[in-house]
């Protein structure tokens, strides 16, 4: 009998912590996946510059960038519950800042810095990572994936609360819902990895360990393919989740349109992230990567050289939302192929950092075009050849294995 109840109960644990982190990756994403419907209206109702909510989005993406690798590290060792919960505060200050003292200052400080750390912490890098360290091997593809398709359910559920939001209360009243949403995470935030359990092999290498990780992670040619390619990722989603909204206004159509595009990425997220976790098990995942940028890729040519309708934008939505978040499922399992899962948070932040460089030039260079331009025109080439570069290089990489390689865990 006893033998019978262990299996049991390490079986509950995963799916608890399965459940916590889809839902902490909801709040956490679902937040900051509505951005872009906030960037007008606090022009309009608050005399936000759209250059500095541009540049604020664009510094969320640094700041988490820079965070993620210390915030991972810190998971790996004392437990990705306890540095979660911290990411709920950071959050709760970041969108409550500019909620009360509306200025370009405060949106700086809030949205670009606090939300960035909020992010870091909460976000699906530490939620995914305590699921691969607690998921047995051979299922951890699979069970990292369902915790980001229920991630996902965030985007859909938060993007017409915050809409509707902003037509009930003002685009500051709905930022200070965004506020009070994230104080849910910290206690949901107790369900995951609270405490590192024990693990066989080395430790961890912690915060102070980290830049010695780094160097040895980078110094392996195929992990930094890996993350090479990830760049492309953060440049053309964070350009969509905070201009997309206004370039569809921009091109005459509703302003409910950009709404719907957004509430439709998150919504056929959640089939495009399993079916990616799912395959993360039978695929080299680089290869499912590279596949990923180019259909990415191909939709965006088309969209951005065709003539914008309703029906064509929310297909487009469609479409990108299928493969929005299928590149975290691949790579964290690309990671842990190569590395195992003692330092999978700590080397999933080294591997983003260079994704949000990308979101930084993605969100910013919108901005500038914004504000000096008036319009995005120019920019849909550079998204589709930094696409392309992106797939190329997935597909260069070798099988763990092949060649050498540098030990990083």
């Amino acid at each position: 009998m006893q033998s019978s109840a262990a299996p049991r109960s390490a079986k509950s644990v995963l799916w608890i912590a399965i459940i916590a982190a889809a839902a902490t990756s909801s709040l956490a994403m679902g937040i900051r996946q509505t951005y872009g419907l906030l960037l007008l209206p606090l022009a309009t109702e608050n005399g936000i510059a759209p250059w500095a909510f541009g540049l604020a989005v664009a510094l969320h993406n640094l700041v988490w960038g820079l965070a993620q690798p210390i915030s991972g590290s810190m998971a790996d060792k004392y437990g990705s519950g306890r540095v979660m919960a911290g990411g709920g505060i950071f959050y709760l200050i970041g969108c409550g800042l500019p909620a009360l003292f509306p200025s370009n200052a405060t949106v700086l400080i809030g949205i670009g810095f606090f939300s960035g750390l909020g992010v870091a912490c909460a976000g699906t890098g530490l939620a995914l990572a305590a699921v691969g360290r607690l998921a047995p091997p051979e299922k951890r593809g699979e069970f990292i994936g369902i915790a980001s398709a229920g991630g996902s359910l965030g985007q859909a559920a938060m993007v017409p609360l915050v809409f509707n939001a902003i037509g009930w209360v003002g685009a500051t009243g709905a930022m200070a819902t965004l506020a009070v949403s994230a104080l849910l995470i910290i206690p949901i935030a107790r369900n995951i990895e609270w405490k590192p359990a024990p693990r066989l092999g080395p430790p961890p290498a912690g915060i102070r360990g980290l830049p010695a990780l780094a160097r040895s992670s980078l110094a392996d040619r195929d992990f930094a393919l890996l993350t090479g390619g990830f760049f492309a990722c953060g440049f053309q989603l964070a350009f969509l989740t905070t201009h997309l909204p206004s370039h569809i206004a921009l091109c005459g159509l509703p302003a409910n349109i950009g709404m719907t595009a957004l509430m439709m990425v998150g919504l056929f997220n959640i089939p495009g992230s399993w079916l990616c976790g799912w395959l993360s098990s039978r695929i080299r995942p680089e290869n499912g990567l590279g596949w990923i940028y180019l259909i990415r890729t191909t939709a965006i040519a088309v969209f951005a050289y065709t003539t914008p309708t309703e029906w064509g934008t929310i297909v487009f939505a469609a479409v990108m939302g299928f493969v929005w978040l299928g590149s975290v499922p691949l790579t964290s399992a690309a990671i842990a192929r190569r590395f195992g899962v003692a330092n999978l948070g700590a080397l999933y932040g080294v591997c983003f950092f260079s994704h949000q460089i990308g979101g930084f030039l993605g969100a910013g260079s919108g901005a500038v075009l914004m504000e000096t331009v008036g319009n995005y025109n120019s920019f849909w080439p550079v998204m589709v050849v930094v696409g392309l570069l992106a797939s190329v290089l997935n597909w260069m990489t070798r099988a763990p294995g092949q060649g050498p390689r540098t030990a990083a865990a």
